[in-house]
């Protein structure tokens, strides 16, 4: 893998990443493809219409469905979805939280409950790996103790020395695999843990940028274990906290985050990449994402108008279909819909990042966030 940052306007930053598959410009947003699959897109929708560098699976579920051997079987996550450009594939720490009256934590990993037939499942920082193997995926992330808020502060502790033991195993398995001439073009990325406490954050993001196998360190750095519970301000006090014990030359991804006005935020603090279910979720549901802010497709008041969700928005829908269309679609309940609204928040939340990105890189990244904020009615 491939990084260098090209543009700082204060912290913010503008870099590139290069992996086997793909160019990334950041910063970026990754759709969601949980279970191999953006919900309601194909790869076609994704290469021709939407364009993402990367997008997002996750392990847990892959692992359990279909299973790692059947996607290698396939050639991997691109030849099993035709999605030819990069993937990044989580853990399944974050579903040990979501999922968590199915799992119990162990020193040695996380023990699974399949949501789909009861069957037991270890996940240790070794057997993620060779699931992430098995997809060939670009990016994996290793196994991490994720925590809810809020916890304890001898839970926080906890889970801050168990992501740690976990991630020296995960570096050293990667390493042996690389000298035994295999996983040459997956890279892997570790994940700060510590809640909202300063000091944990700290103590585990010092330790994880410190760590090296046979001169080997992590690729790039996560920020995890936020939007779990804790109001907006503690999340961004805490990436604010968190990113000066961060290396500048790896790539910082803060994951599971979030809203457009989240992306702004900590693009302002330092991240360079962010994925969440927000956009397609919230399509499903019809409420769309606009440069004036959130439209809900469902209001009567939309049955007779002929204009497109956003007048600014260069996305497939809003060039060819109108307030109207959508609206009786998303009432007629037509499959249709939740591929055009898809298509429209996945298509603003890209270009969101993009706008931001041209901004960092003519050094107006302040003025870019006073007109993001004013073009939603926020002095």
């Amino acid at each position: 893998m491939e990084f260098e940052v090209l543009k700082k306007d204060g912290n913010a930053r503008a870099c590139r990443l290069k992996t086997a598959h793909s160019e990334i410009l950041t910063p970026v947003f990754m759709p969601v493809g949980t279970a191999a699959a953006v919900k309601s897109l194909d790869a076609f929708d994704l290469q021709e219409l939407l364009k993402p560098e990367i997008i997002l699976a996750n392990t847990y579920h892959l692992y359990i469905r279909p299973t790692s051997a059947v996607v290698r079987e396939f050639g991997g996550l691109h030849g099993f979805t035709k999605f030819k450009k990069s993937f990044l594939t989580d853990s399944g720490g974050f579903q040990a939280f979501s999922l968590r009256s199915n799992t119990k934590r162990e020193e040695e990993g996380i023990l699974f409950k399949s949501h789909i037939d009861g069957s037991l499942h270890r996940f240790t920082p070794q057997s993620v790996l060779d699931a992430e193997y098995d997809f060939n995926s670009d990016i994996m992330m290793i196994l991490d103790d994720l925590v809810g808020l809020p916890a304890s502060e001898e839970r926080v502790k906890k889970s801050v020395e168990r992501t740690c033991k976990w991630a020296k195993e995960a570096l050293d398995y990667h390493v042996l695999k690389r000298a035994r001439g295999e996983a040459g073009t997956n890279n892997i990325f570790c994940i700060t843990q510590g809640g909202t406490d300063y000091q944990q954050r700290k103590i585990c993001a010092e330790t994880l940028c410190d760590m090296a196998s046979g001169g080997v360190r992590f690729d790039g750095v996560a920020i995890g274990g936020l939007s779990v519970g804790e109001e907006n301000q503690q999340m961004y006090d805490t990436v604010e906290g968190v990113v000066p014990f961060l290396d500048e030359w790896r790539p910082r991804y803060l994951m599971g985050v979030g809203t457009p006005e989240d992306i702004v935020e900590n693009v302002e603090r330092g991240v360079d990449m962010f994925d969440c279910v927000m956009p397609t979720r919230n399509a499903r549901n019809g409420t769309l994402f606009t440069t004036f802010g959130k439209l809900n497709i469902k209001n009567a008041a939309f049955v007779r108008d002929d204009s497109p969700v956003d007048e600014a928005c260069g996305c497939y829908t809003c060039r060819n279909f109108s307030r109207g269309y959508l609206n009786h679609l998303f009432k007629a309940r037509e499959l249709t819909f939740f591929r055009l609204a898809s298509l429209h928040n996945l298509f603003y939340y890209l270009d969101l990042t993009a706008q931001i990105r041209r901004a960092v890189m003519a050094g107006r990244f302040r003025e870019f966030k006073r007109e993001f904020y004013a073009k939603r009615g926020v002095a």
